[in-house]
């Protein structure tokens, strides 16, 4: 594993830390660092309510991204706080959506293995073909 993903997955690794704020609603069960083109790290957490309310820390992560007005992201881990979480199908294609050149992404898996997210989710489709 490269230094660059060795740093992001110790980042995630330290903000997973899962507790519970109400009766209904726990988060940082999971958490995300990423890193984007101009070399900036961003992170976030999961939230988990019922009724199938929250978001993934993938979705919080690029939430914080977008805010500083960047979208391309070079390398990605999602983390708990005692293994690698690999990312679910809605975050990969949302990462896939916020900017095309994102199918370079990298995704660090639960072996050490890395994928690209073209990899991960090889078939594309697109609104305007529906």
């Amino acid at each position: 594993m490269d230094k660059e993903f060795e740093v992001l997955k110790e980042v995630a690794m330290k903000l997973a830390n899962e507790r519970q704020i109400t009766s209904y609603v726990r988060c940082g069960h999971v958490a995300c660092a990423l890193l984007t083109d101009k070399g900036n790290v961003y992170t976030g957490i999961s939230i988990n309510a019922k009724c199938g309310i929250g978001f993934c820390a993938e979705h919080a992560a690029i939430a914080d991204m977008l805010k500083a007005g960047e979208t391309m992201i070079v390398k990605l881990v999602s983390a708990s706080k005692n293994a690698v979480a690999v990312s679910c199908g809605r975050c990969l294609e949302f990462i896939r959506q916020v900017d095309e050149r994102n199918v370079n992404t990298k995704i660090l898996l639960l072996d050490g293995e890395v994928k690209t997210v073209s990899e991960l989710l090889p078939y594309r489709w697109h609104l305007d073909e529906l």
